[in-house]
């Protein structure tokens, strides 16, 4: 079987990357008073968090058209692929996977693998990764989508919104009464909960250094249950130079560890607005 692998813009991705291991990579478009931009098409990250600090109406996410989607899978059905992996952002930020399941049998001659990665930024893109590798070393999709799966069991992060508007606005914050009515008061630590994948507040944090100590100290206590290596990272939105202050204070504090610096693209932007950063961590895929 030839097998092709799908993921959507929010993976972030590098063009070497994506070249690299022919990865079909499809844009999910923004609104920005009332003009549509595809996420690194017509839009870089810097750019759109310049839009996002003058702009004064508040943006959104739509989903790729299911034309557009159709064509994309029909192209890899016509260069000779017989199935593809179709990897995306979790349910619980979009509704595209579910658009991608609606389709999945209207490809005649292309079995279509729908694959809810149960996150989305970097997280997603080490699954997109792992699944292309896995690719080229032969194996099947059902082995492909099995480990996916237990990559996804692994993941964890905690992160910390500079500003809660974006996503109580946005409807992409569970429970938010629960902090809404301090919120300029307090930096809450959020995650995505384990059984319904909705992003939740975790903690009230009067501080961003506090919350970050905080999230360090549940890191810490996770590395101490964990049997199988990890890879770490630090997720900024439009703050490279906090980011990496704080990759390099962990870098220090574990040594043996690699941590990556990454971003939340532009449409997870949206809904966390600028500032926020994240500890991340998965299982390191190579390690399955």
């Amino acid at each position: 079987m030839k097998i092709a692998i799908m993921t959507d813009s929010t993976a972030t991705l590098s063009s070497e990357e994506i070249e690299r291991y022919n990865i079909k990579v499809i844009p999910i478009p923004i609104i920005f008073e009332g003009k549509e931009y595809k996420e690194n098409i017509d839009i870089t990250t810097k750019e759109f968090y310049d839009k996002l600090k003058n702009s004064k109406s508040f943006p959104s996410t739509s989903q790729p058209a299911i034309g557009e989607l159709i064509s994309i899978y029909e192209s890899l059905r016509d260069e000779g692929y017989e199935q593809v992996i179709s990897i995306h952002l979790t349910s619980t930020i979009s509704g595209f996977i579910n658009n991608v399941d609606s389709i999945k049998d209207k490809i005649d001659g292309l079995e279509v693998i729908p694959v809810d990665s149960k996150i989305t930024v970097r997280l997603m893109g080490w699954q997109v990764l792992k699944a292309a590798r896995m690719v080229e070393e032969g194996k099947t999709a059902e082995e492909i989508v099995h480990v996916l799966q237990e990559l996804q069991k692994t993941t964890d992060e905690y992160f910390v919104v500079d500003d809660l508007n974006n996503l109580v606005r946005g409807g992409r914050l569970s429970n938010a009464g629960a902090i809404v009515g301090t919120m300029l008061k307090v930096k809450p630590i959020l995650t995505f909960d384990n059984d319904s994948n909705y992003i939740v507040p975790y903690e009230k944090v009067r501080s961003m250094k506090k919350s970050k100590k905080r999230v360090e100290e549940l890191f810490k206590n996770a590395l101490m249950n964990t049997t199988y290596p990890i890879k770490p990272m630090i997720i900024h939105a439009n703050a490279q130079l906090e980011g990496e202050a704080w990759r390099q204070e962990l870098a220090e504090a574990y040594p043996d560890l690699d941590f990556e610096l990454s971003y939340f693209s532009p449409v997870i932007g949206v809904h966390l607005g600028a500032g926020a950063l994240a500890l991340a961590w998965m299982r390191d895929p190579e390690s399955l």
